[in-house]
């Protein structure tokens, strides 16, 4: 089985190849997100690859929670990929994805939702225990036990208001290799679905503050 993955829910944007087990990534840093990066690198793996979207069974894209703008991006562009060619696409939550990406146990993924909150889940080798929310950092919920990593750029935004943690890693981002990784034994089961459903996991729907907000929050108009 190939799959094609998309992550762009985050400033780390990656697309990956699955190839029976065998992955395949690309990846850059772009603080303000480029739609302009995604589908070039797309192509170019596919083309190292020496495939084209004949040969691709399924595309896999990171649902959110996340940017507002990068889970459109995502959702979009596997949407457009997958028409042409009738193929099964699967939204992974991005939590999720970054849980598996950190390679630790027990993981509290945090992401920066702006707003001054975080989206927070909680994951123990794999299964969900916390479903994601998004909350001020300091109401952040705690999942129980110990042995917990403490992972995502949420600790590095609020790190000094989230709960601690003996471990942090703060500069983890989820990536497209883990979103396949997790699509994969999916796909496998049938669990995709027409394009037309590929849609983002927002938790949130608000996307700012209104004015009044900001000036109650003592910010300028």
């Amino acid at each position: 089985m190939r799959l094609l993955a998309l992550e762009t829910a985050t400033h780390r944007l990656s697309v990956a190849l699955w190839d029976d087990g065998r992955l395949v990534e690309r990846a850059a840093e772009l603080p303000n997100g480029s739609s302009e990066w995604l589908l070039p690198n797309v192509h170019g793996l596919l083309g190292d690859a020496g495939i084209g979207l004949a040969q691709i069974d399924g595309i896999a894209f990171g649902a959110g929670p996340g940017s507002f703008t990068g889970l459109r991006l995502a959702a979009g562009c596997a949407q457009g990929l997958a028409f042409g060619r009738d193929l099964p696409v699967l939204g992974i939550v991005t939590l999720e994805a970054l849980a598996l990406a950190s390679g630790e146990t027990r993981v509290f993924a945090c992401l920066d939702a702006r707003m001054n909150e975080v989206y927070v889940a909680a994951y123990d080798a794999g299964v969900q225990v916390l479903p994601p929310v998004v909350c001020p950092p300091a109401l952040a919920p705690l999942p129980s036990g110990e042995g917990w990593v403490g992972c995502g750029d949420g600790f590095a935004s609020y790190g000094a208001s989230l709960p601690g943690f003996a471990r942090v890693r703060a500069d983890l981002r989820p990536t497209a290799s883990a979103v396949a990784s997790l699509a994969a034994p999916r796909f496998a089961r049938g669990e995709g679905v027409a394009p037309a459903e590929a849609v983002p996991l927002y938790v949130r729907d608000k996307v700012a503050f209104t004015t009044a907000e900001r000036l109650a929050r003592g910010g300028a108009k």
